[in-house]
């Protein structure tokens, strides 16, 4: 599956370090989010995010809900997945740091 990603070095330190730490990692900056859904599932709030021109879902855990990022721009630092749904194995991205731009 091909992507558009606006991949780059970050400006900022400590996604610097994260991504020289793995290199699996990639960042991106300043990314409009089209799409924000915030879930519960047990003891964690599953949020998941679509973003500008990418066909494929962003996800991230946190403990408690969020007020809503549709609309913001954001920046990420991600790596690639998959997730078994119904027995098909779809492609997200795990995000590991997110911050509004």
């Amino acid at each position: 599956m091909t992507h558009n990603f606006k991949d780059n070095v970050p400006d900022n330190k400590e996604a610097k370090k994260l991504i020289e730490q793995h290199n699996k990692l990639v960042h991106t900056d300043n990314i409009k989010v089209i799409s924000h859904v915030q879930r519960e599932a047990d003891d964690w709030v599953i949020n998941t995010l679509m973003l500008e021109d990418i066909s494929v879902a962003f996800k991230y855990k946190r403990k408690k809900l969020y007020k809503s990022l549709k609309g913001q721009r954001v920046n990420i630092t991600y790596y690639p997945d998959n997730e078994n749904i119904a027995g098909f194995d779809i492609e997200i991205m795990k995000i590991v740091r997110i911050k509004v731009a």
